[in-house]
């Protein structure tokens, strides 16, 4: 049965970094229940070739289009090119992110930049892009992919983790800025999710161990798994809700896990 309150139906979503991984996932997600979908990957190959991967699935086939959000005329092109297309965008999904792991003292400029300019300063202008186009129309909702790092710092990601924790100053800081003209901003933090990108780092027993000891529901999380977040606050469902951060993490935010005997001492 279809319930209007959760629905997209018909939607325009624009899914940054929609080329892999997460983004794929949510892009598809939106596809499969009818909203108009653009994704966006580095290069215009990279994001077609993911765009007709999903097309089979979909009520809509998905467009795919090339830009690299670092660069504000790239974004600017972006936006004019979607709007001018479809209209305007109801929902901007922020995903495109990079990382690079490493200790403090090893990271170099050319890490620093390439990490914060992809994670935070490209998520801030397609946010400002569309967040005119968006306040202008008095309606619209923006989802940024966060982190577990937006919680607390994970070693030898420093700049991974300064740029997820920014993200969630921004989402609440946009939220308050443009709750009044009807925009809504929210991010999703996913917990520990496995992708072809991460499968290397789960593989190794002593990662993989920590991981499913410290989450709860004893497993590592997929992209599917933050598809039903990102349709919920892009649904009239989530009408109240702005300038949140929703844990998508297997309950590993919850608590810890240590190694305390099961019976007998105090």
């Amino acid at each position: 049965m279809s319930d209007e309150l959760f629905s997209v139906q018909e939607q325009i979503v624009l899914v940054s970094g929609g080329t892999r991984g997460i983004g794929l996932a949510i892009a598809g997600g939106f596809a499969e229940r009818g909203a108009r979908v653009v994704l966006t990957g580095r290069t215009s190959a990279a994001a077609e070739k993911s765009a007709q991967q999903l097309a089979g699935g979909a009520e809509c086939a998905p467009l795919g289009l090339g830009c690299d959000v670092t660069r504000a005329g790239d974004v600017e092109q972006l936006v004019a090119g979607v709007l001018e297309r479809f209209g305007h965008v109801d929902t901007l999904v922020n995903v495109a992110g990079v990382n690079r792991r490493k200790p403090a003292l090893d990271v170099s400029e050319d890490d620093y930049d390439f990490i914060l300019d992809t994670n935070l300063k490209g998520a801030f202008l397609l946010s400002r892009e569309l967040g005119k186009a968006m306040t202008a129309r008095g309606r619209g909702s923006q989802i940024n992919i966060a982190s577990l790092n937006t919680d607390r710092p994970l070693k030898n990601v420093l700049p991974y983790a300064m740029s997820k924790a920014a993200m969630a100053h921004m989402t609440r800081g946009l939220a308050v800025e443009w709750g009044p003209a009807g925009v809504r901003v929210n991010a999703i933090a996913p917990g520990f999710i496995l992708t072809d990108l991460t499968r290397k780092l789960w593989s190794d027993p002593t990662m993989q161990g920590w991981g499913l000891a410290n989450t709860p529901q004893r497993r590592l999380g997929t992209p599917e798994d933050i598809v039903g977040a990102a349709i919920f606050l892009a649904s009239p469902a989530a009408a109240f809700i702005t300038g949140q951060i929703l844990y998508v993490d297997g309950g590993f935010t919850s608590g810890w896990s240590w190694p305390i005997p099961q019976s007998g001492g105090q």
